[in-house]
């Protein structure tokens, strides 16, 4: 797949270029823009990361337990695959390649609908996909592309297409994945906005945390592990906020805050609806805190429980910060731009899952398994 992937780069990248120009003329906004857009960078890297879960350890028929019973059974707990999985994705085509190599390393199909303004760079990825299967002697429609961007393909895929469907996987905006839980009759791998905190603690190394800071919300602002809100402690906040606040300005980033931030640097008001927002912008929320509890508070409060990082050279602060924060990504001293499945050694991810069931963080090959139990006896019977 990775060989038939390099070997269409130029129409890949062409047809890209289309989706980008037609979203640009209906005037799309900029982050939209740069989600759908395929670089020569990113189209190498994703190609890289298909080679990078080929090399990956075959997930199906792993043992995780096994144990030997009062009665004499011999319990296994072995990964199975999922089944056909159904992936909605907005945007970006590069989900085509990481989601189909994952699900096909873990021994699964995948079905997959991208977004009407990426339908060219999709195809023209799942073509490539599918040329590939077929030299490697598999059916080609384990990677099946959706022939048809109506968003009445999304309600037959959440009816579960009359079972074939076994579990969805949305992975788009809010309104997207609202919808997806609200229709779908088979189960979701919840992922939600990305509403990610940076946290510095009263105890922080001033230049780590600038650089994280920066990192954090500049990297790439249309990520999902894109930093929204800096929370910042009160006793740090006169001498650390104005070298943050230069920095950030620095690297193009637009600040807003509570009143205490305002009234340590000059910088727009925030409102209430600031410490609910995904920008996925150039757009930082500043708020000062008291301490630490005030801090796992407001994420509490407002996060969404996808990536929330602390930066603290205090270890109990640190790992106060780490058990108590309920995300399924928590960092110490690092960029909540970490949050990636390809950085987490899975060789790429189909989103990043922020429920409470089955999978949660990055969702790569091993979190497409399931399991079963085999059961060993020999002549066994229950009194």
């Amino acid at each position: 797949m990775a060989d038939a992937l390099g070997s269409a780069r130029a129409a890949v990248l062409a047809a890209n270029a289309e989706d980008v120009a037609a979203a640009t003329s209906r005037g799309l906004a900029p982050a939209f823009l740069d989600r759908l857009t395929l670089t020569p960078a990113r189209f190498d890297a994703m190609t890289a990361g298909v080679r990078s879960v080929a090399a990956l350890p075959d997930p199906v028929g792993t043992v995780t337990a096994s144990w030997i019973g009062p009665q004499g059974l011999a319990f296994e707990r072995v990964r199975t695959p999922i089944g056909v999985i159904g992936i909605i994705f907005e945007s970006r085509p590069n989900v085509t390649a990481d989601a189909g190599a994952l699900a096909l390393r873990a021994g699964n199909s995948v079905i997959l609908r991208g977004g009407s303004d990426s339908v060219r760079s999709v195809a023209a990825i799942g073509e490539a996909l599918r040329r590939g299967l077929t030299k490697a002697g598999l059916p080609e429609d384990a990677i099946q592309i959706t022939p048809s961007a109506d968003r009445a393909a999304v309600g037959l895929m959440l009816g579960g297409l009359d079972g074939a469907i076994d579990v969805i996987v949305p992975r788009g905006g809010k309104s997207l994945v609202a919808r997806v839980q609200q229709e779908a009759r088979t189960p979701v791998f919840a992922h939600l906005e990305g509403v990610c905190h940076t946290y510095v603690h009263a105890a922080a190394d001033a230049d780590k945390a600038i650089a994280i800071a920066v990192n954090a919300k500049m990297r790439r602002v249309s990520v999902c592990g894109a930093t929204e809100t800096l929370l910042i402690d009160r006793a740090a906040a006169p001498a650390l906020l104005p070298r943050m606040a230069a920095a950030l300005r620095a690297a193009g980033c637009v600040l807003r805050g509570d009143a205490e931030a305002c009234a340590i640097v000059a910088m727009d008001a925030a409102n209430e609806e600031d410490w609910r927002a995904e920008y996925l912008d150039a757009i930082l929320a500043i708020r000062i805190v008291s301490d630490i509890e005030e801090a796992i508070a407001h994420i509490e409060a407002y996060g969404s429980s996808h990536t929330d990082a602390i930066v603290t050279e205090d270890d109990a602060a640190a790992e106060t910060f780490l058990q108590r924060v309920d995300s399924a990504i928590v960092l110490r001293n690092a960029s909540t731009q970490f949050a990636d499945g390809g950085e987490f050694g899975f060789g790429g991810e189909i989103g990043i899952a922020t429920g409470r069931l089955h999978a949660r963080g990055p969702v790569g090959a091993e979190q497409l398994t399931i399991f079963k139990y085999i059961v060993r006896g020999d002549g066994t019977v229950r009194p």
